[in-house]
């Protein structure tokens, strides 16, 4: 069975084991690299980063984009969002209807 993990800062995904998601600190765009790989040979279907690590390990994420597991989702950080997550989602949908028909 597939598994959800969230990979970020200690304070910003702290919060997501109360729900049942496996969490894994990474504080630098090094340690979420190696979590990212780690976790997408694993059982992971979905995996929650925040945005702010997201932002530094783009290259990284792009290698997952197209694949159908894991799902790599920025999600904000306990300093608030920086706008990745949302530009993602306007990506996909401009691509799957080719039209931005977010904004």
């Amino acid at each position: 069975m597939y598994k959800i993990a969230a990979v970020g800062d200690r304070d910003s995904i702290f919060s997501y084991a109360a729900v049942g998601i496996s969490v894994f600190p990474a504080e630098t765009p090094q340690d979420a690299v190696a979590r990212i790989r780690e976790l997408a040979g694993a059982e992971y279907a979905v995996i929650f980063i925040t945005e702010k690590l997201a932002s530094g390990i783009s290259a990284e994420l792009d290698k997952y984009r197209n694949s159908p597991v894991p799902a790599i989702i920025p999600i904000p950080g306990i300093g608030g969002s920086t706008g990745l997550g949302m530009e993602n989602v306007s990506k996909a949908v401009e691509k799957a209807v080719g039209s931005d028909i977010i904004n």
